[in-house]
């Protein structure tokens, strides 16, 4: 079943300016968030930047092009994936800039993004989404009891400090954990930032409490938001969202439709489902109505709990 990888393939010749950025084009990006660009492209407190062709050789003779392991949860084909897109006219000559790679232990946070300059003036920031660190975890749990949580904040500083010289239109987007913080970013980024924001890609991220899609600022956004899940969407499903969903197909089967290699992909745009599956949907209908019924307190004694 094709999937962005034959994306790549079939459609890695023909650049930006004969065929506009489109969702695939988005899930790429976050996937490639994934990456540990560290020594590799500059740095958030560096200038300058690097080809994306260039950024992938220098990774591949970090770490080699065999046996690389993204751990547990990351799905290996993400490597393919880079070897792909830094030889596909499409993407190779693509700019990256300020990469940050961050992990805080006492206050748990696990953040990290990267900003591709798409080479007509316009620009997309990519949050990377839950990696295998325990303190990640940690955070996405105590997205269910509290907010902003530190990976929130950080995401916000990280869109008003990148994006305050410039002049381009905006995307973000991100998988997972990521897709949350495009959105939080976007939400809550600077009245000038916001207004160079023409997308935001929620790719089967959690959503957020009742409060925060209830508010002003959210509702403001939401006709920039793009969400995409999976048939049988579970951390698509977490919380509450406002925005609609683009459902897409999947080669995997339940939980395991969260790997977005996976999902269905013809010519340039998704394979879509007419709907999330019964499954999904009650999930979704079950712990919302669950978690109304908790304090706050309740949710946090058993966040911490479950977490343990």
């Amino acid at each position: 079943m094709p999937n962005i990888l034959d994306y790549v393939d079939w459609r890695g010749d023909i650049t930006f300016d004969k065929s506009p950025f489109n969702d695939i084009d988005n899930l790429i990006f976050t996937q490639l968030s994934y990456i540990n660009f560290d020594g590799i492209v500059p740095s958030f407190n560096e200038n300058g930047s690097i080809k994306l062709s260039y950024a992938a050789d220098r990774f591949f003779h970090v770490h080699g092009e065999k046996n690389i392991d993204m751990g547990i949860l990351i799905p290996d084909s993400i490597i393919t994936l880079l070897k792909k897109v830094s030889c596909a006219p499409r993407f190779k000559d693509l700019a990256l800039t300020k990469y940050i790679n961050k992990i805080n232990y006492e206050n748990p946070q696990q953040f990290s993004a990267v900003t591709t300059l798409l080479g007509d003036g316009s620009f997309h920031i990519a949050f990377r989404g839950t990696d295998d660190t325990i303190v990640g975890w940690k955070e996405d749990f105590n997205m269910g009891v509290m907010m902003p949580v530190p990976s929130q904040l950080e995401a916000v500083e990280y869109v008003n400090t990148v994006m305050r010289w410039k002049r381009g239109k905006l995307r973000l987007g991100g998988h997972s954990k990521g897709g949350n913080l495009a959105i939080y970013a976007a939400v809550f980024a600077k009245p000038s930032i916001q207004r160079k924001v023409v997308k935001v890609y929620n790719n089967d991220g959690p959503g957020f409490t009742k409060e925060m899609i209830e508010s002003e600022a959210y509702r403001k956004m939401l006709p920039q938001i793009q969400t995409i899940v999976p048939q049988h969407s579970i951390v698509g499903m977490l919380l509450w969202q406002e925005e609609e969903y683009l459902v897409v197909c999947s080669s995997q089967t339940g939980i395991m439709q969260h790997d977005a290699m996976s999902w269905q992909v013809e010519g340039k745009c998704f394979v879509t489902c007419p709907s999330l599956s019964a499954n999904s949907k009650n999930f979704h209908e079950a712990i919302t109505s669950w978690l109304e019924g908790l304090s706050a307190k309740e949710r946090e004694k058993f966040v911490d709990t479950l977490f343990e």
